[in-house]
This record gives C-alpha cells, sequence and structure tokens, in this order.
C-alpha cells in the first residue's frame, strides 16, 4: 500500500525543481499536493565549485522567479532586500553575481519552502500500480537516515531534475589525488595528503580557468600546469545578440525547428556557454604568466593542445601522461593533485524511470519525445504525466541544462499540469 498521494513528486531538489516548488506555490498551495525527495541531506548546488572569486555566468534577473513573476517574493531581488545587501549589491553595478551568493540566495528560497522538500530520500525504483488503468504511478523511496525505512507514494505526475553526471576523461578514475571539478573545494579544505607542490589542471572552460587562478593564489608554492586541449582559453560569447539564444522565445524556435536548424543553432552559439570562459578571467590569467616572466618566477604553464591520455599511481607519485598535437609526443610528468574540468553529461532519466522507461517512446535517433511542455511521450499504459528538467537537450535546446530559464520553465510545466487536472 502506498502512504501517501500526491499531485506532483519532484525527483531532485536542485535550483531547477526548486524553482518549480516556487511556481506551484505562487500558484496556491492548498489546490496542489506536491513533494521533493532529495536524495543528498541538504539543498546543494556545485558546493565543490563556490570558490570565492568564481562569479555567475548569468544576469541575477534570471534566477527562480523574475522571468516568469516578477513580482515573486523568492527574486534574488527580493533576498537581497531581505539580507540588507540590496543597496550594496546596486552600487556594485554588475549584473553577475559571485556563486557564493548566488548558492546563499538559493538557501534562503529554500528556507522558506521546508514543507516541500525531503531529504535523504533515494529514489530506488518507479512503477505501475497493478491497477493498469491507473492515472498514477508509485515512487519507491528509500530513507539515507540510520534505521530509515522503505515507503511508496503514488504521484499523477512526477518531474524528474536529478542533475548532470560528472564527466571523467576516458580511462581516468576518481581518488584521493584525482578529483572532478564538482567536488574541487571541498576536497581542497579538507586535504591532508600533504604539501602540494606539483598541480594539474585538465580542461579549457569556466571552471577550469577559475580553478586554476584559485590555485595559483591559495598554493603560492605549488607549479600549477593547465592542460589545454585547445591553444588557449576560448572567450564566452555574451553578446546581446547571441544571448538571445538564452531567450524563452528562443525555445520555441529550437523546438519547432527541423534538425537542420537545430544543429546550425548548437554549431554557431555553443560558444555562449560550452567550453569558454569569461573575459575578465582570461586576462587575469595572461597578466600572471606576464608578471612571472617579468619575475623569472614561473609557477603557471599552459601546456596548449594537449590531450590527457591518462593518470596512473607510481609508488608515491601520480603519473600524467598526455599527447602534444604541437610536438606529435607523448610524454609524462609527476603531479602530486590532478583536478579534471572535464565537464558533465547530460541528466539521463532512465537511470530514473525504471520499469517506466519501456513506456515512453523514443524518436529514430533513440531520443526522448518530449512535447513542448517538457512532458515525455507516453503510450497509452502511462497516463501519469512524466516531466523533464534537463535531458532536453535534442528538443529545448541550449537552455536545458542552464539556469537561464528555469523560471518560465517551471512555470510552464506547472501550468501543464494544472490545465491537464482540470481536464481529468
Amino acid at each position: 500500500m502506498a502512504d501517501s498521494v500526491y499531485d506532483v513528486v519532484g525527483i531532485g531538489f536542485g535550483p531547477a525543481n526548486l524553482s518549480l516548488a516556487i511556481a506551484l506555490e505562487e500558484r496556491g498551495a492548498e489546490w496542489m499536493a506536491a513533494v521533493f525527495l532529495e536524495q543528498q541531506p541538504s539543498m546543494g548546488w556545485h558546493r565543490g565549485m563556490l570558490v570565492p572569486s568564481a562569479k555567475m555566468q548569468v544576469s541575477f534577473l534570471k534566477d527562480l522567479a523574475t522571468f516568469r513573476n516578477p513580482h515573486s517574493r523568492f527574486s534574488f531581488v527580493s533576498y537581497l532586500h531581505a539580507v540588507g545587501r540590496l543597496v550594496q549589491f546596486v552600487n556594485n553595478q554588475d549584473f553577475f553575481p559571485t556563486r557564493q551568493e548566488f548558492h546563499a540566495y538559493l538557501e534562503w528560497a529554500e528556507s522558506q519552502l521546508a514543507h516541500r522538500p525531503q531529504y535523504n530520500a533515494e529514489v530506488t525504483g518507479i512503477r505501475l500500480p497493478e491497477k493498469r488503468d491507473s492515472d498514477f504511478v508509485e515512487v519507491e523511496v528509500r530513507s539515507r537516515l540510520p534505521g530509515g525505512d522503505d515507503r511508496l507514494i503514488r504521484a499523477r505526475n512526477i518531474v524528474i531534475s536529478t542533475g548532470l553526471v560528472p564527466r571523467m576523461p576516458a580511462g581516468v578514475e576518481r581518488d584521493e589525488r584525482v578529483w572532478h571539478s564538482s567536488e574541487f573545494l571541498t576536497r581542497f579544505r579538507t586535504w591532508d595528503g600533504g604539501e602540494l607542490k606539483r598541480i594539474a589542471v585538465v580542461g579549457a572552460g569556466q571552471s577550469a580557468a577559475e580553478i586554476v587562478r584559485f590555485l595559483h593564489d591559495e598554493v603560492p608554492g605549488a607549479h600549477i600546469s593547465a592542460v589545454l586541449p585547445s591553444y588557449g582559453y576560448s572567450i564566452a560569447d555574451n553578446t546581446p545578440f547571441a544571448n538571445q539564444v538564452f531567450d524563452p522565445g528562443a525555445v520555441d524556435d529550437y523546438y519547432g525547428g527541423s534538425q537542420q536548424s537545430k544543429d546550425a543553432l548548437w554549431q554557431y552559439h555553443k560558444n555562449t556557454n560550452y567550453s569558454v570562459v569569461d573575459d575578465e578571467v582570461i586576462k587575469d590569467l595572461k597578466r600572471r604568466v606576464y608578471d612571472e616572466e617579468l619575475s623569472g618566477d614561473r609557477r603557471l604553464t599552459f601546456l596548449r593542445m594537449t590531450r590527457l591520455l591518462g593518470v596512473k599511481r607510481v609508488a608515491n607519485d601520480t603519473r600524467v601522461s598526455v599527447y602534444s598535437l604541437l610536438a606529435d609526443d607523448f610524454y609524462d610528468f609527476e603531479a602530486d593533485l590532478v583536478v579534471c574540468a572535464t565537464g558533465y553529461a547530460p541528466m539521463d532519466p532512465a537511470r530514473v524511470l525504471g520499469e517506466l522507461d519501456r513506456h515512453c517512446l523514443r524518436d529514430e535517433a533513440g531520443n526522448y519525445r518530449v512535447e513542448r511542455d517538457y512532458r515525455l511521450v507516453t503510450g497509452p499504459v502511462l497516463r501519469c504525466g512524466v516531466y523533464l528538467q534537463g535531458g532536453t537537450e535534442h528538443t529545448h535546446g541550449l537552455t536545458s541544462s542552464l539556469l537561464s530559464n528555469i523560471a518560465v520553465r517551471s512555470g510552464e510545466i506547472a501550468d501543464s499540469i494544472a490545465e491537464r487536472r482540470r481536464a481529468r
């Protein structure tokens, strides 16, 4: 027997489903029973990359609510006013807050919705009930708390938002001296592996550049090697016309476009977000290199057009194997620490859907078919709404895994759920 019945069960409680919880709250909580299940002990968003100098790459106005509801009490401006920093923020004359401040905003918004999330709640399965004509699915939940019980929740709609998956270079495994950037700051703050003299940072995107800069400041005795697959860092295109690709209306253009237009959008505008770095960070790193050349004390080295081939432990050392396209040669070097800022794989809904996956229809390329309202197209047996917050890059475009459009997207999902509810 299921112990609870909900109109909406959200799986995952990062920024996307937090935004959905806000959209539902502002619609009126009395008509919508909703709960959000998060396997972590608390809400957190890229905690491993909250380095002090790291800034957001989207405007503060692209928060959890403003583009959907400019009057929302959950906006970033409302947060600044609540904590007494609105005047100071305005005086900074900067559209881009630090990641630390934006994370504090997320925690502030979450604290006002304490009745919505259930933490330490791991979804172990989703299935159709025995009564096959039901509009529900049954969500199996296991508590991660000591002595916690398994339980069953019935849902009329599920919204999956389990986030991106850290991606390591092929053949490289994480260990105590090989990290992914997603865990960087957490592991750095608790490092007890001895003095760091040689550090390698792999990757050419924003996180890689920020980690290089952070380590250059925080470990003044270390030599830092930045392993770049390109000749240098590429600047992020954040110019006004290019940024229109993140507008809510651009989702309609992408969704309704041909495959040729979809491919062209990715080709022309992936440099707005993927494997690119903000101008300020690039200039700062270049200035540091210039200053070191003047002083003769070189601690920062850029290995251009270089591919990481492998990492292995040799006695107490970590040996990094690379291939230089410029020299057309293979070579090794030693490092005390290797940080792989090598990005993320898109959310894979199949990992959560379980037996429901066979009822979700796919296109000729094997991708899920997704309606404009982010609802999976399903067979006649599955009548429950299954929505995705992420994993829809092939249907909805570049904003699918980014913050830019979450306020509008969450509103569209809430509207869809409400409309389907009225149609019953």
